[in-house]
């Protein structure tokens, strides 16, 4: 029995080093900035893994989830290895084209609590099915720049006391530098309508599935009130996001503060803008407010080709503490894995930012921001209501009306 076991043994460690000398393509669908921090640990992938040749499709961010959503619908074209965002964790966890990582050969289980806890629940469907491990969160920061705030006389900390004081300060920006406030009025509702959620809270539905958009909702009033204020000031832009003017406004300083995930500052650092180092500083979002903006997650479609390779690759990002740091200190993506979020490299300063001591403000943010529910028709009613906040900016539609019709279209679509 000693020599049969013995040779099982030998068997399998033959057959371990044949994979492992096999040559293979993993295929990786991401999106800006995340490409960013894969193309980082390459090398040191490609040093525990010299042949598995990772393969990187990266398309702008819409682009990749409108691939992604065709690609889990037909069954083609589908990768390896799925990158999803948070916003869209909720609909493609109530669907069937991704693999339980709860179940075998995967066996999640083990490795949920190396992770922000409420990471775990939001790749987590309805019937208990682990969708997708989490790579990183998103906590909500205040970007402004300096020069500009300098220039103007304006204090950051006192522009930060409440949402008056903000579009108080964009007036005296406005007058004395020419530089808008912000890229679009409706930077304001994003921040507004993510921010000191209630326990049970999602931005649109609440953990019971209860539509929470309307006009007698507190939170969407006012986000829609103040920017309305906003774009009647002319402190905005005008100029969405992940547009070129968007990323001209941020190379040639005629936008003044910018609210996002604390991921931003990475792409602005790697592509948007990289020649307005030093020039930047982050805060926390206006009256003591928390919110997390973002999150990513990996997941393998059940098509996959290369199941257990896309494993390894996902423990590789998620698991290991190095890789979680490189990310970070590539592109901004805050770690979700706890024992990275305790690495040294918090108390150093970032120099994008002008040394200052942005990862320590952003850890704690983190810790104080309540979770985010995901809802599988997330993504749906934020294109109803964007769509209505533009009609309420452009065409002066009444702000309850607004709210009210959006509610109506998100109840139609959700049935």
């Amino acid at each position: 029995m000693k020599k049969i076991a013995t040779f099982a043994l030998v068997s399998a460690l033959l057959a371990s080093t044949a994979h492992a000398q096999e040559k293979i393509t993993l295929t990786v669908a991401a999106f800006p900035s995340l490409d960013s921090a894969i193309k980082a640990i390459i090398p040191a992938w490609n040093k525990k893994y010299p042949n598995v040749t990772i393969k990187l499709q990266a398309q702008e961010f819409a682009d990749h989830h409108n691939a992604m959503t065709t690609a889990l619908a037909t069954g083609q074209g589908l990768p390896d290895v799925m990158a999803v965002e948070i916003g869209y964790v909720g609909k493609f966890a109530e669907g069937r084209g991704l693999e339980d990582l709860n179940k075998a050969p995967y066996n999640a289980a083990q490795y949920k609590k190396l992770f922000t806890p409420f990471t775990v629940a939001q790749a987590t469907s309805s019937d208990q099915r682990f969708i997708a491990m989490p790579t990183d969160i998103g906590p909500g920061t205040f970007l402004y720049r300096k020069d500009i705030l300098d220039k103007a006389g304006v204090n950051p900390a006192t522009m930060m006391k409440d949402w008056d004081s903000y579009i108080a300060a964009g007036k005296i920006i406005k007058a004395k530098t020419g530089a808008a406030l912000i890229n679009t009025a409706q930077g304001i509702y994003g921040v507004m309508s993510r921010t000191n959620l209630k326990p049970g809270e999602g931005i649109y539905f609440d953990s019971k599935n209860n539509l929470l958009v309307g006009p007698d909702n507190a939170r969407f009033l006012r986000a829609f009130t103040l920017s309305k204020q906003v774009r009647d000031a002319g402190l905005d832009a005008k100029i969405g996001e992940w547009s070129n003017e968007w990323y001209d406004a941020f190379k040639k300083g005629t936008v003044a503060t910018q609210f996002s995930g604390a991921w931003l500052t990475g792409a602005l650092q790697n592509w948007m803008a990289p020649d307005t180092k030093g020039l930047w500083r982050v805060q926390n979002l206006p009256e003591g407010g928390y919110a997390l903006w973002g999150g990513t997650f990996y997941a393998i479609p059940s098509a996959a080709k290369n199941k257990a390779m896309a494993w390894e690759f996902i423990k590789f990002m998620t698991t290991d503490k190095s890789s979680q740091i490189t990310a970070f200190t590539d592109n901004g993506a805050f770690p979700a894995l706890l024992t990275a979020q305790n690495d040294g490299i918090f108390n150093k300063g970032v120099p994008f930012l002008g040394e200052q001591k942005a990862r320590a403000l952003w850890r704690d943010a983190a810790r104080k921001t309540q979770p985010i529910d995901v809802n599988k028709y997330d993504s749906v009613a934020d294109q109803i209501v964007n769509t209505e906040l533009t009609n309420v900016l452009e065409q002066g539609k009444d702000i309850k009306q607004a709210l009210s019709d959006a509610r109506a279209q998100i109840l139609r679509r959700a049935r």
